[in-house]
């Protein structure tokens, strides 16, 4: 004898609204669930006036029993605009991107906007797919940072053609085309340096990164006119430019200390080449500063925790996320002009010099 299931019309209305709040609901569900046309629904939900007090007494409740939130990427297609921006960054991780991300954020939400965040893991082809994902998902604007392995700028210049502004900062480029925020690079890296021959060191190392980066060719200059102003020879021996990475930085390291004549002073371009500098410098057993000075590019959070406190140019990192964000919204209420924007950083000297 087949046996029949009998279900209520409660189960019935309880497994819709289990099933409901356990995925996005749409316009539509709520629709169909109250057989009303899904442009109803959404004039109720905004309390247009042509709607009854009852239907949208309806409504409103159904959505709220379902938890209904709007969909702002679908908003935005009918209004042809998603008031969401994209912001591509080289690392996730590293504290000085997270921060800028959230100077970035800060204006984003004060206008009202959603942000987007990818990473290019230092890559070029996974930058492009960024950028290709961007477009796909009809952000109104894009800030970024390029990779290390950048040195083509086609997948950006595409972004033209699409109408979609961008700003970049930090590594930029294409700078006739696109603004940008950066810091005083050369002048920063100029005050590094002499602060150390201040303090008496003459053979001075620099740990570079790649040569076509902008932060690289720029901190080399300054680096090379405090050697150039205050007469201290040049020695190709002392300088390294590599990828941007910690076991490619203690590698480096490792030859500097090699030297028949090692170095006295070592400046790192940014934290990881700092860091690794000062790991390999330890395993060595040498003391900072006492045998060797040791000096970088990071934030004074993490200057602060390494022993010895390490003496560092600081960016405004915050500041620079909020000024990248004030030009992509200039460009999208339709100011054309290109702008570049310099940021002004800050030496911290600590223990390690």
């Amino acid at each position: 004898m087949q046996k029949v299931l009998l279900v209520s019309q409660k189960d019935i209305t309880l497994f819709k609204i289990t099933f409901m709040t356990r995925r996005h609901i749409s316009l539509k569900d709520i629709a169909t669930e109250l057989n009303l046309s899904i442009s109803t629904v959404s004039r109720a939900l905004r309390d247009h006036p042509d709607i009854s007090a009852e239907v949208k007494e309806r409504v409103c409740q159904l959505a709220e029993r379902w938890n209904y939130r709007p969909n702002p990427m679908a908003m935005g297609l009918l209004k042809s605009n998603t008031h969401i921006i994209g912001v591509i960054i080289p690392d996730l991780a590293t504290h000085f991107y997270s921060s800028i991300v959230s100077g970035i954020d800060n204006v984003a939400s004060r206008m009202g906007y959603y942000t987007i965040i990818s990473s290019s893991y230092e890559s070029f082809e996974k930058e492009k797919v960024c950028v290709e994902n961007m477009i796909n998902a009809r952000v109104e604007g894009i800030i970024a940072c390029i990779s290390q392995e950048t040195q083509t700028y086609d997948h950006f210049k595409l972004l033209a053609d699409w109408n979609v502004p961008l700003v970049f900062f930090d590594r930029v480029c294409l700078e006739t085309f696109f603004s940008s925020v950066v810091s005083n690079n050369q002048e920063s890296s100029y005050f590094l340096t002499k602060h150390l021959i201040s303090k008496g060191y003459k053979r001075i190392a620099y740990l570079g990164g790649p040569a076509h980066l902008n932060i690289t060719r720029e901190r080399k200059a300054g680096y090379e006119k405090a050697l150039s102003d205050y007469n201290i020879r040049e020695d190709a021996t002392l300088m390294s430019y590599n990828i941007l990475d910690y076991e490619t930085g203690r590698e480096a390291t490792e030859q500097l200390l090699n030297l028949p004549e090692p170095p006295d002073a070592i400046i790192g371009m940014n934290d990881t080449l700092s860091y690794a500098a000062m790991s390999k410098i330890k395993e060595h057993g040498l003391r900072i500063p006492q045998d060797i000075a040791l000096t970088g590019y990071t934030d004074e959070f993490h200057s602060q925790l390494v022993d010895p406190k390490l003496t560092a140019v600081s960016h405004p990192r915050l500041d620079m996320g909020e000024r990248a964000a004030e030009l992509l919204f200039e460009q999208l209420k339709g100011d054309t002009k290109v702008k570049q924007l310099v940021c002004d950083c800050n030496l911290l000297i600590q223990e390690s010099t």
